[in-house]
């Protein structure tokens, strides 16, 4: 009996391992294989994710006619793409930044709103004259722009240039103009110096155009360029202003720095108002002295004229009766010889001799001054200042402090220390007020601090975590659900397909000794049944092998 049960066991041994992936049910199959794939997708679903997650950015500051051209050509190319800072920005994956800028390059995107001399590089074949022209203003426009643009304080530009047709059959050629429109920077100001700057940069460039013709604008809409009175109208320009804030702003540097080593940091405040002229005034003044001193004068100019006659006098006078008398003896009251004398009627002279004349003009030079007198601009008229300084403060040795005010002597040494500082003029009506004052503590509000799931950060990575958090839920699941049953009832299914498959070894000997076998003939009977109808293939093989082990 025990060879028996020896040759009948051999079979049973060799034929559990061949039942193999038969010997599970079916139900326990379709969970392992569900399982199996469900976990599949969960890792392809994490490689992809990790793929597509760094976006780097492709383009930013694009107009609405760019952007949209551009993601068109992105969904052409099978490029994802993200957006960002609402819409102005478009984000591709980082592994895709630079092999899709130089696609897009090649198809002429972005386009941008400003363009060049590039427009010159298309021209059509058969354009008009006009055409011509208005092409090339368009690219002279955009140059300027581009220029313009790179100032630091200038976000963005439009230039319109009016160029008229010149035309040498017109005698008055009308002359061109520009315009230019800054959009600056939140916070960022143009002084005059840049404001010229852009002027004549525009002017430069474009031929007969005067600087008085070009005009800049704010985004505001303020006239930046032209005359001071045209800037502002009333009141001070934009430099003007800047030059007063500098200069009041140096004299409170004066007295900080000259009272803080006395009252202690952050125990005073100062302000000092400036009045200043930025009038423009010229005097020419002309004043004639005489000559100094013993010195002679100067010559300037010296004219002598002589005459002389020898005694034979030409008639001359009105032809008439008178003018034919002979000439008379002179005759005096005083015995003497009788003189000659000329006469006014007959011109002529009485008696022999001659007559001489002579005229001597001479000029001299006079002292002359001329003064030029050009007051300077930006001239301080009248200053004022207001100091008010802190009380002593005082700490005592337990910690508590106590605040005394200063006394009179004290603040005339303050006051004198900031007049000096300023340099006070009575003259001028400059005014200094220093004042003794305690200062109030406000106590500073602590921040919120916004709970943990409301800080960007956090919400941010839980942004970024939510994907991978939800596939790896989804993989336990998996696991739990499908995978460990399946394995499970793999583990129960071996041990009791085993017990089974011995019982039907069994058999032989039950038939060799029934008396011993009798009572539990039925009940084996029973489970060689079920095992045959849930694994037909294991019974086949076990009974293949019995015929085998008969045969030999």
């Amino acid at each position: 009996m025990d060879n028996a049960i020896a040759q009948v066991g051999t079979p049973v041994a060799s034929a559990a391992p061949k039942a193999g992936l038969s010997a599970i049910p079916a139900q326990a199959k379709l969970m392992l294989g569900a399982g199996i794939a469900g976990l599949a997708a969960v890792v392809v679903a994490l490689a992809l994710w990790g793929q597509k997650g760094d976006y780097k950015v492709l383009y930013a500051n694009l107009s609405e006619k760019d952007g949209g051209a551009i993601i068109a050509q992105l969904s052409q190319m099978n490029i994802p793409y993200r957006h960002a800072d609402g819409g102005n920005a478009i984000l591709v994956p980082a592994s895709q930044v630079h092999d899709a800028r130089l696609k897009l390059a090649s198809a002429g995107l972005p386009k941008g709103s400003v363009v060049g001399f590039e427009l010159m590089d298309n021209a059509r074949f058969g354009q008009t004259q006009f055409q011509e022209r208005l092409t090339f203003q368009r690219g002279l426009e955009g140059e300027l722009t581009r220029s313009i643009g790179a100032l630091g304080s200038v976000q963005a530009a439009r230039v319109h240039l009016a160029l008229p047709n010149q035309n040498g059959f017109f005698r008055e050629q009308q002359k061109p103009s520009a315009s230019v429109l800054l959009t600056l920077h939140a916070g960022r100001t143009l002084d005059r110096t840049q404001i010229a700057g852009i002027v004549h940069l525009v002017s430069a460039s474009v031929p007969e155009l005067s600087p008085k013709a070009v005009s800049v604008l704010d985004q505001t809409g303020a006239l930046l360029s032209g005359p001071a009175e045209a800037v502002s109208g009333q009141g001070l320009d934009a430099q003007q202003l800047q030059y007063l804030a500098q200069v009041e702003a140096s004299y409170v540097k004066r007295v900080i720095e000259i009272l803080e080593p006395v009252v202690g940091r952050d125990n005073l405040r100062a302000t000092v108002a400036a009045d200043i002229d930025f009038s423009q005034t010229e005097a020419t003044s002309e004043s004639f002295k005489p000559n100094q001193g013993s010195e002679p004068a100067t010559v300037r100019s010296q004219q002598v004229s002589e005459a002389g006659s020898d005694g034979q006098v030409v008639p001359s006078g009105v032809p008439g009766a008178t003018s034919n008398q002979p000439p008379r003896e002179a005759t005096a009251p005083v015995t003497g010889p009788s003189v000659p004398l000329r006469t006014a009627s007959t011109g002529t002279v009485s008696g022999g001799g001659s007559a001489q004349r002579r005229d001597n003009v001479t000029n001299y030079e006079v002292d002359k001054t001329v003064r030029v007198t050009r007051n300077a601009t930006g001239t301080v008229k009248r200053l004022a200042a207001a100091v008010v300084v802190n009380h002593r403060v005082s700490t005592a040795a337990n910690g508590k402090t106590s605040s005394t005010p200063l006394t009179g002597d004290e603040i005339e040494k303050l006051t004198a220390l900031v007049q000096e500082s300023i340099g006070f003029s009575k003259e001028r009506g400059d005014s200094v007020k220093l004042i003794n004052a305690p200062f109030r503590v406000e106590a500073v509000p602590k921040p919120d601090v916004l709970p943990l799931w409301q800080q960007d950060w956090f919400i941010d990575a839980l942004r970024a975590g939510a994907t991978p958090a939800a596939l790896a839920l989804v993989a336990l699941l998996i696991v739990l659900a499908l995978v460990r049953p399946a394995f499970k009832a793999v583990r129960t299914a071996a041990p009791a397909q085993a017990d089974r498959l011995h019982l039907v070894a069994d058999e032989p000997l039950q038939r060799s000794a029934p008396a011993l076998a009798a009572p539990r003939n039925g009940v084996r009977l029973e489970d060689a049944r079920a095992v045959a109808k849930q694994n037909p293939a294991a019974v086949a093989n076990i009974v293949r092998d019995w015929v085998k082990a008969d045969g030999a």
